[in-house]
């Protein structure tokens, strides 16, 4: 019965069934084939895991960290300002979005750092040409085929002989964990990818792709994806079920995907790099209510992974950095919101954060650039320090070029 089914040409139905896993898990590295034996866990070895969050569409950072003593600040915004009494006061000078209070929590315990003035050289106002330079870790004037992670991957794991796992919870996987030879895994649910996995025709095929000599080069890389698919997908079904979070979650998908990460960095999974995105920044219009919506959603994720991650020890072990591929003008616009801008700010989490609160200087609203904050941090200087010193990588070979380390970790 195998060898027919292997033999015969395969029905149209059969068929994109079989390409459309093959393709929801293209990324994932050959490496994590055979992840149900028994394996060095590099985890332990390092006992470091880094978060990323992306916020997709460029967070208004004026907004998101209010200089609610500058003048210039109310000049610049006049109906889209927060007043002095409506903020969450963090300093004497700056304060929180009113929708941030739970991150306001995060600060107050000393847990949380604020890179300002993040950016690169000759900034684009392009989406998604600037969002490609912060995930290549590109110049410019650059264009790279890699992400960092992804590079990142390919340079820890030649031969692989360790595991080097990277997770991005979605159905696809971004361009900062693509690397030349090894690749992220993206995945969302684990338990319905698991089960399209256990599918009778699936299983047949994965159990048999070796028994089909006659199979096309396409038949064939289908078949061997489909195995390395079946084995690392029963891999983080399994750790996904060691640890069941109690913690309260936002009940949305950004709160569900990091009770995910939790439930897998608590259960001892090896997963190195988690990938996570928040979108909906793009707030040219109207911006007030909805930015305030975004950011009371990343303030309680993120309270709520903090929460977790410190109930079973592991903060101390977790880095996590959220970023933007660009900020906002510094001037409204006609629309009640705000168009593309340059710098922004840059946020980290982690309870071994030796730098807190406002790390660098505040923004300064006298120099603007036709109304765009000026960066003065290179955004792959805080990549470089953290595959450096916080994933022991070799930085420079990775980004390609030497950037200055900094100092939160």
């Amino acid at each position: 019965m195998l060898k027919t089914a292997m033999m015969d040409p395969l029905n149209r139905k059969q068929f994109l069934k079989l390409s459309a896993l093959a393709s929801g898990s293209i990324f994932i590295p050959k490496f994590l084939h055979g992840l149900g034996k028994s394996i060095t866990p590099l985890a332990a070895e390092s006992g470091k895991t880094l978060i990323v969050i992306q916020l997709s569409g460029g967070n208004d950072g004026l907004n998101t960290f209010i200089p609610f003593k500058n003048d210039l600040y109310y000049n610049l915004r006049p109906s889209l300002s927060y007043q002095s009494s409506a903020v969450l006061k963090v300093t004497s000078e700056m304060a929180f979005n009113p929708g941030m209070g739970a991150m306001q929590k995060i600060f107050d315990q000393g847990d949380m750092g604020i890179i300002n003035n993040i950016g690169y050289p000759n900034p684009d106002h392009s989406h998604f040409r600037s969002m490609d330079i912060w995930t290549t870790a590109s110049g410019s004037d650059q264009y790279f085929d890699t992400g960092w992670l992804g590079r990142y991957l390919d340079a820890q794991c030649n031969p692989c002989e360790h595991t080097h796992v990277a997770i991005e919870v979605d159905d696809t996987l971004s361009a900062a964990l693509k690397g030349a030879s090894a690749k992220g895994l993206a995945i969302s649910n684990p338990e319905r990818l698991y089960r399209v996995t256990r599918d009778p025709f699936i299983r047949q095929l994965s159990e048999g792709s070796n028994a089909s000599a006659n199979a096309t080069s396409s038949r064939s890389y289908l078949y061997k994806t489909l195995t390395e698919t079946s084995d690392s997908v029963e891999y983080v079904y399994d750790k996904s079920k060691i640890y069941k979070s109690t913690v309260q979650y936002p009940t949305n998908k950004f709160g569900n995907d990091l009770k995910l990460i939790a439930e897998l960095i608590c259960s001892g999974s090896e997963t190195k790099v988690y990938y996570i995105s928040l979108s909906g920044f793009d707030t040219h219009a109207r911006q007030k209510q909805v930015h305030e919506r975004l950011l009371t959603t990343l303030s309680e994720g993120l309270y709520a992974i903090i929460t977790d991650l410190k109930k079973n020890n592991q903060f101390d072990q977790t880095m996590i950095m959220a970023f933007s591929e660009f900020g906002r003008r510094a001037k409204q616009n006609a629309s009640e919101g705000t168009d593309h801008g340059e710098a922004n700010n840059l946020l980290l989490f982690g309870g071994a954060l030796k730098q807190k609160g406002f790390i660098n200087e505040l923004p300064d609203l006298n120099d603007l650039s036709q109304f765009n904050l000026k960066y003065g941090v290179d955004f792959r200087s805080v990549y470089a320090t953290l595959l450096s010193k916080w994933l022991n990588a070799d930085d420079q070979k990775i980004i390609g070029s030497t950037f200055e380390k900094m100092k939160f970790i």
